[in-house]
């Protein structure tokens, strides 16, 4: 399994990112191929988190591509700092 971890800061309302993200954006990525699981986390004080989790690396870039999208069409007055993205193979899991 393949991880890719967003982490946005600056963000200008939590509330209103957090619903377009469950609304619209989860089930564009429900359709990527291997898709295994998402979470957004808001960590406060203008920080959220994203969590993607796929069967292959293929399916974790598809992601990253498909979230650049949805963010720089729909959620960039919301978001207006690019993302620290970190991806790489989940080599422990529970």
């Amino acid at each position: 399994m393949y991880a890719v971890v967003r982490r946005y800061e600056g963000v200008t309302d939590p509330a209103e990112a957090g619903r377009q993200v469950n609304e619209a954006f989860l089930p564009l990525l429900r359709q990527v191929q291997g898709f295994v699981a998402y979470y957004w986390v808001d960590t406060g004080d203008g920080g959220m988190v994203s969590m993607s989790v796929f069967q292959d690396s293929a399916g974790a870039e598809e992601s990253t591509d498909r979230a650049g999208e949805f963010v720089r069409d729909r959620l960039a007055s919301l978001l207006p700092n690019p993302p620290q993205v970190t991806a790489g193979e989940v080599v422990a899991h529970s």
